[in-house]
């Protein structure tokens, strides 16, 4: 199962294969005490080279009561309707325990998963986004033509140099009419 550098809203979704008692240990990485983790059980079991856990979800399937596994993808997960309708028997077939693995756990970290048990992988799905479309601005003001402004702007370098050079031409006129006043 290939990651790439550049994947975005893609939900990758696992069953767990394991009783609810060894869930936690499963979930929870063992990090020593400088804060390096030690191992991780889940990330092995994902064999993923890198995983941010702010991105992962580990739940059983009877938490999310009436909204049922198929509700969550669609209304949680932003999955196409059509997409989750595509796998339904598959869907409404798991009663454990799932993990919910969104694209920004790889934080662009290009990887080849090979998972195994307890993982049992059920599908990669994509969030729906908003078509992209280019319709007129609604505004009056963005109608038309800009108009270009009829005269060149002067250019600021140009300006420096007169006034360098009229400095100290300036400086020699009024040393000429002093000196013409003293004498």
């Amino acid at each position: 199962m290939e990651v790439s550098a550049t994947e975005r809203g893609l939900v990758r979704l696992f069953a767990v294969d394991l009783p609810a008692e060894e869930i936690e240990t499963f979930r929870t990485p063992d990090t020593n005490e400088d804060g390096d983790l030690v191992a991780w059980p889940l990330k092995a079991a994902l064999g993923a080279s890198y995983l941010d856990e702010d991105f992962i979800e580990l739940f059983p399937v009877r938490d999310l009561e009436e909204l049922g596994l198929r509700g969550y993808m669609v209304q949680g997960l932003g999955i196409a309707e059509a997409d989750v309708t595509e796998d339904t028997l598959r869907l409404d077939a798991i009663d454990g325990w799932v993990l919910v693995i969104l694209s920004n756990a790889f934080d662009g970290f290009a990887q080849t998963l090979a998972p195994r048990a307890p993982l049992r992988w059920i599908g990669t799905y994509k969030e729906e986004t908003a078509p992209v479309t280019f319709a007129p601005l609604p505004s009056d003001a963005a109608r038309g033509v800009v108009e270009t402004p009829g005269s060149a702007k002067s250019n600021p370098h140009l300006t420096l140099l007169w006034a360098i050079l009229a400095l100290p031409v300036a400086a020699l006129l009024i040393g000429v009419i002093l000196f013409l006043l003293l004498t």
